[in-house]
């Protein structure tokens, strides 16, 4: 399992951060200002560290020019939304930067990004018989090869790599097909439907009444 630090002096956008990366399947821990990061850096091994810029005791730019010697991925998350900054991050050796407010599935989807780039691991996931490389884009339940359309495999990878959130139908059309979704369009439970025949997800990929849809996975 991944271990990722979580630097932030905001509780609540920490928790959030947190609670949800969590339950994308990473392990994680935080700190609330500068020393506190540098103690757990010292004292622990991560592979990546989301990192704020304006903290207490020790700045983000400051924290950056510790950690870039030990060659941990960082991403950093912060209200600083000048070019300068963005640049003067990523010069420092930061792998991404994203900026204050932000969707929690985007950053998910940033953190997954960066991972992969920096570990070049095979992303592969199981559940309830069912198999899904995501690497191979090759899916299997009980050994037996399941046949999904582009678009049906890269609505279960959404799936899965954000469980137990509640995915709104618009948020799904965005990251799936792109653009916006149509008033009455049936587009993504159509493929929903046939997500489920096809994988055997029928009570895991569950209907939130007024939103969308959740992939019900049990830690």
């Amino acid at each position: 399992m991944m271990r990722i630090l979580i630097v932030d002096d905001e509780k609540p956008i920490l928790n959030l951060i947190r609670i949800s990366l969590t339950n994308a399947g990473y392990w994680c821990e935080t700190a609330e200002d500068g020393n506190q990061a540098l103690e757990k850096i010292d004292n622990g091994k991560y592979d990546l560290i989301l990192l704020d810029i304006m903290l207490p005791e020790v700045d983000g730019f400051e924290l950056m020019e510790y950690i870039r010697p030990l060659e941990i991925p960082v991403i950093f998350l912060t209200a600083k939304n000048a070019v300068s900054d963005r640049v003067k991050g990523l010069r420092m050796g930061a792998e991404d930067y994203i900026v204050k407010p932000f969707e929690i599935a985007e950053l998910i989807a940033r953190v997954e990004v960066v991972l992969r780039r920096c570990y070049k691991t095979e992303e592969i996931f199981h559940i309830n018989g069912l198999m899904v490389n995501c690497t191979s884009m090759k899916v299997e339940r009980d050994g037996k090869d399941i046949s999904l359309t582009p678009k049906e495999f890269e609505l279960l990878t959404l799936f899965l790599r954000m469980p137990n959130i509640a995915l709104y139908r618009e948020k799904i059309y965005e990251r799936v097909w792109g653009g916006e979704m149509q008033y009455g369009s049936k587009t993504v439970d159509l493929h929903v439907q046939r997500l489920r025949k096809k994988t055997g997800l029928e009570k895991e990929l569950q209907a939130v009444k007024k939103v969308g849809y959740r992939l019900e996975v049990n830690p």
